[in-house]
């Protein structure tokens, strides 16, 4: 591993180290830019092989996760064991030629398969009691941090020129990423199997423009990264809420009953108003003389 490569993978993990946002380190971590230096300083080829790395990457960082959050075990033994689990699945895919196009296929296909569970899971989270986040930020001073990140990627490193092809997509800063993310683990490997297909696609173009420039296959890669990473982080319209039930009509219940209607009034019997056409006018009665009051009386 060249040292132009290990500063980058100190600059990955220094970069992931600072970000507050999950979403934000995942994405950094997703960039293609070990991939890019390792298939610059190296003569690999990106075949099938390399394709199915992807899903060692994720294989990775859902060792470390069930490890380190299920089975309580401290993150650097969960890291080796993460480690592990990519080193077995590299090795089975380097024993066998994997052609390029039923990598492609069965990796779409996994990668909507890992949508569908990601997503109910996350429906079933939504609904479960919020546990507080720890927001704690690790004590170690940032000298320090970032001379032990430096050799973390300089033993990572040593550890990748083991794979041969599959080095390309080795997870060199992964191993430091899992230990800087490792409080929100599990979040942060939801959101890096998400773009990953991002991966998917910066690996396809190269592998289809390899042949000619390396230049132009790595702008392919990148432009292909570009475009699947906007259209995952596009902005979704949210889902109109349903009504409540206690607002919504009964079905069971049959149609509702009509509200009921005032008959009109019949207009021969509607009483004339005061001097109205046709009526006659009653003439107030005028008041009894003084002779009449005498003889009634």
């Amino acid at each position: 591993m060249t040292w132009s490569a290990v500063l980058l993978v100190t600059a990955v993990v220094w970069a992931v180290s600072v970000i507050r946002s999950v979403r934000l380190r995942a994405f950094v971590y997703s960039l293609p830019l070990p991939m890019t230096l390792a298939l610059v300083t190296t003569d690999h080829r990106v075949d099938g092989a390399q394709l199915l790395g992807v899903l060692g990457l994720n294989l990775f960082f859902v060792t470390v996760a069930l490890t380190h959050h299920r089975l309580r075990w401290p993150i650097l033994l969960a890291d080796l064991a993460g480690i592990a689990a990519y080193v077995a699945l590299s090795a089975g895919l380097l024993a066998v030629p994997v052609p390029f196009g039923p990598a492609l296929a069965g990796t779409l296909a996994l990668w909507l398969l890992a949508m569908v569970v990601l997503r109910r899971r996350a429906r079933a989270v939504a609904a479960a009691p919020q546990r507080p986040v720890d927001a704690r930020r690790d004590s170690l001073p940032a000298p320090a941090k970032l001379a032990v990140i430096f050799a973390g990627a300089v033993l990572t490193g040593l550890l990748g020129q083991l794979l041969r092809g599959m080095v390309v997509t080795f997870p060199y800063s992964g191993v430091l990423v899992a230990v800087e993310a490792r409080r929100q683990l599990v979040d942060f490997s939801r959101h890096f199997a998400r773009n990953s297909l991002a991966l998917v696609g910066f690996l396809t173009a190269y592998h289809h423009l390899q042949d000619g420039s390396p230049v132009v296959a790595l702008a392919g890669g990148w432009a292909a990264f570009a475009l699947l990473a906007t259209a995952l982080h596009l902005p979704r319209r949210r889902r109109a809420e349903p009504a409540p039930a206690d607002a919504l009509p009964d079905a069971s219940a049959g149609p509702a009953p009509a509200a009921p209607t005032r008959p009109a009034p019949d207009p021969s019997t509607r009483p004339a108003p005061d001097g109205a056409a046709g009526t006659p006018h009653a003439r107030p009665r005028p008041r009894p003389t003084a002779a009449e009051r005498r003889a009634t009386t």
